[in-house]
């Protein structure tokens, strides 16, 4: 793959230069921050718990976590002033304007949006949503009962990578969409675990480019041969049941466009497998998962999709634009959740949505159980789905 001419600044100087004409939002006083985590029982996620010094305008006031050496390691970590055992304590107490819910294991998922929701805090949350549609349902309540804004980290979702392309898509520069593809990482969670912790990155970006979808196939087997009720078992964290090391899975968009899921245990795998192809009638984009500054956008201008002596693969780059943000980054590894997170901002002063709403993540949720669905029914599934309930457990 080829790369298109580079800009001579380098990243360093290209944050330092943002960090000086980027622009802090209306808002005179500081948010009041407070961040949930759980040492050993999911932490703290990827990076909830400090993407908050990314912004001079972002006050953390207080941290909670049950574990006592966890809780003083994440007050060294964040700078937070106070740490509290029981995160309902802290919310009633500190008031926060914001709360950070930091636990990728998602077994208090619900009581802590819940709570953070009902203290009136807008919320920035790790992923994936929820176990079941049914507390994916509650959650959603909750936060709308309640007028919060909600943030979920599908950070692929502010990348500039993403935004590029999908601006080349709606330049028409690929033409008119024939299909997209989309893979999972394919490590030893292959199957479906990948399905549910690294699936939901990928349909969610399915969604942010060809909409919702409509109805759902699917195929799932252990070592080739067909799953059965000995083969759903729960995985190295809690993310509820799974099966099968083997997922493939076609959803159905509007205009009769299908979009392609697959992961599946194998003797070698790759990174630049894990992402995202959109297949257009004049070329490709191909966009691998990967965490701003991470990831990357590669383009094909082939009708054939394949390069030959004429046409090659280009990489494209993009670079976010901070202006107006109130983004203050010291850190690069930061600047995925910063960008998120100035978002949930810009969402909050305008009174709109964020762009990882508590309904775009309670879809990522709908498409995985769907699959499960499918391969149960051996055919068509509508969505949204009718049963809210775990589809590998009893009533599902």
């Amino acid at each position: 793959m080829s790369k298109t001419t580079r800009s001579k600044t380098t990243r360093r100087s290209f944050f330092a230069s943002a960090l000086t004409a980027a622009a802090m939002h209306g808002r005179t006083k500081p948010y009041r921050v407070a961040v949930i985590g759980h040492t050993g029982r999911g932490n703290y996620g990827h990076g909830i718990d400090t993407v908050w010094r990314a912004f001079e305008q972002m006050d953390v006031v207080a941290v909670s976590d049950p574990d006592e050496a966890g809780r003083r390691a994440a007050l060294t970590r964040t700078g937070a002033k106070r740490g509290y055992a029981d995160y309902k304590e802290m919310l009633r107490k500190e008031k926060p304007d914001l709360v950070g819910i930091g636990p990728r294991w998602m077994d208090q998922r619900v009581a802590m949006v819940t709570a953070a929701a009902e203290a009136g805090a807008h919320i920035y949350m790790e992923k994936p949503f929820a176990l079941t549609l049914a507390e994916a349902d509650r959650m959603v309540d909750a936060v709308r009962r309640n007028k919060v804004k909600v943030q979920v980290a599908h950070q692929m979702r502010t990348s500039p990578y993403v935004l590029r392309a999908r601006a080349i898509l709606e330049a028409g520069e690929i033409g008119t969409i024939q299909e997209a593809r989309v893979r999972g990482k394919e490590d030893k969670r292959a199957g479906g675990e990948d399905l549910m912790v690294l699936g939901s990155h990928l349909f969610d970006m399915l969604r942010f480019f060809l909409g919702d979808p409509k109805w759902t196939v699917a195929h799932i087997t252990s070592d080739g041969k067909e799953i059965g009720a000995n083969d759903v078992k729960q995985p190295t964290e809690p993310i509820g049941s799974i099966a099968g090391n083997q997922i493939s899975a076609m959803f159905a968009f509007a205009g009769g466009v299908h979009g392609f899921f697959a992961s599946k245990a194998n003797d070698r795998t790759d990174a630049m497998r894990f992402g995202t192809w959109l297949y257009g009638s004049k070329g490709v984009l191909f966009l691998p998962n990967g965490i701003y500054p991470g990831g990357g956008l590669y383009v094909l201008r082939s009708a054939g999709w394949l390069p030959d002596k004429k046409v090659q693969w280009e990489q494209v780059e993009a670079r976010p634009d901070l202006a107006g943000q109130g983004i203050a980054i010291r850190d690069e590894r930061e600047m995925a959740n910063a960008l998120m997170v100035a978002d949930l901002v810009r969402a909050i002063e305008r009174d709109t949505k964020p762009c990882c709403n508590e309904e775009d993540g309670r879809w990522t949720i709908e498409m995985v159980h769907s699959v499960y669905h499918a391969q149960k029914s051996g055919g068509r599934v509508s969505l949204p789905l009718r049963s809210r309930t775990h589809p590998l457990e009893s009533g599902g």
